[in-house]
């Protein structure tokens, strides 16, 4: 009787700490509950072992990662596996054994807030191997340096020094790649590093081959406005909480993450703030920008006083090359065509959605695909048992753009 009372506790706790209000529309929400509680459980014990003082709470994050998820290059009768370097940077190459004998070049960056997870994972050698087979293409998924030892613009130099390689002659050459059909692509933070390699590329004059395309998957692209109508809709969705956001901005630019409640409430671009100027504003206006269903009946939340002066302090909040959304037309108007995936419960959605904006209005050819079911991450989770249908359908929607246009 005991046993069964104590059992039937436990399974209460288990399924009060699982439990979340989500959305109704977000797909298979039992399984994204199930994703969520890991994910909360793996950040709480390790900000716990970061107070101890044993390690740093990312160390701890990235140590249960590896554990999991991080698997050998093996190569398979489809598609063969090597770790090697790009630009000196840590590179995990799949390459198709049969198939053409000039091959699409894709070079591709993990997501995970500049501080987390890494090429080498379980799901993304799992996605580079379906587009090695299914394009026909040669995949080049790079590990760059993470937070907190690195910070802007360590990673961002790490994902230009790897794409300057996978552009030059002699990796084109050696890969058998044909250099009209290159692309840069990655997810959340790797989506932010390609589409900040896409634009340095693209207005780079001493480079004589350039990208053909970008595919950017729910890219994170500003960090002034954290009350988008995505972030107000979205806030407590996971696995993205805004509060994550926040931190993750603010540890990839060596800041001190005590400004998150600044970031939070908009103080950080408020109208009092001098660096911030009224060009840059209309860059990330959404009410602007966005359309009516995605606006809903969410307000623009501008502060007229905050905190003058964080702008000064974390300059990289302005740096077009960690908020590529703030980039110039002209060099939007440069880049490559573009795909960009947005998912409707994730507080990325609207970077992506203005950035798609942005880019058109520039006179780029873009592809929006928007997924009303999705959130965060979902594609890259695609493999594994417990996730949705629409990370499958996300990863088969990716992947059949690059086969269309690259």
């Amino acid at each position: 009787m005991r046993l069964g009372v104590c059992g039937a506790v436990l399974l209460l706790a288990a399924a009060y700490y699982v439990y979340l209000p989500l959305p109704s529309g977000v797909s298979e929400p039992w399984k994204l509950m199930l994703l969520d509680a890991l994910f909360r459980s793996f950040v709480q014990a390790s900000d716990v072992v970061h107070k101890l003082g044993f390690c740093h709470s990312i160390h701890m994050l990235n140590k249960v990662v590896s554990w999991v998820e991080v698997t050998d290059a093996r190569s398979c009768p489809a598609v063969h596996v090597t770790d090697s370097t790009l630009g000196g940077v840590p590179t995990r190459i799949f390459q198709p054994n049969e198939g053409k004998k000039l091959k699409r070049g894709l070079i591709y960056f993990h997501g995970g807030g500049w501080a987390l997870a890494s090429g080498k994972m379980r799901s993304y050698d799992r996605l580079c191997r379906k587009m090695a087979e299914d394009l026909d293409a040669v995949i080049m998924s790079v590990d760059y340096r993470l937070a907190p030892e690195a910070v802007f613009p360590d990673q961002y130099h790490d994902a230009l020094a790897a794409s300057q390689a996978f552009l030059s002659a002699e990796v084109l050459q050696r890969y058998s790649i044909d250099p009209e059909r290159v692309c840069v692509s990655g997810d959340s933070a790797g989506g932010n590093l390609a589409a900040a390699v896409a634009q340095q590329l693209a207005s780079d004059n001493s480079t004589s081959v350039k990208f053909t395309a970008q595919a950017l998957i729910y890219p994170v692209l500003q960090a002034l406005d954290f009350h988008t109508a995505s972030y107000q809709q979205n806030q407590a969705v996971p696995i993205l909480h805004r509060p994550y956001m926040a931190r993750f901005w603010l540890q990839y630019l060596g800041a001190n993450i005590s400004l998150v409640p600044v970031l939070l409430e908009n103080n950080h671009s408020s109208l009092d703030e001098p660096n911030i100027s009224s060009k840059t504003r209309s860059k990330l206006n959404w009410t602007a920008m966005l359309p009516a269903e995605r606006r809903k009946h969410f307000r623009l939340v501008v502060k007229e006083k905050g905190s003058p002066g964080v702008v000064s302090r974390v300059p990289g909040l302005l740096d077009v090359r960690a908020a590529p959304l703030l980039a110039e037309q002209e060099v939007l108007g440069k880049t490559p065509k573009a795909y960009v995936m947005t998912c409707e419960f994730d507080v990325l959605r609207d970077d992506g959605l203005m950035y798609a904006r942005r880019l058109r209005d520039a006179g780029v050819d873009v592809t929006s695909d928007h997924h009303e079911d999705g959130f965060h991450g979902c594609m890259v989770f695609a493999n594994l048992p417990m996730m949705s249908s629409v990370g499958q359908r996300s990863m088969n929607s990716y992947i059949r753009w690059l086969d269309q246009n690259l």
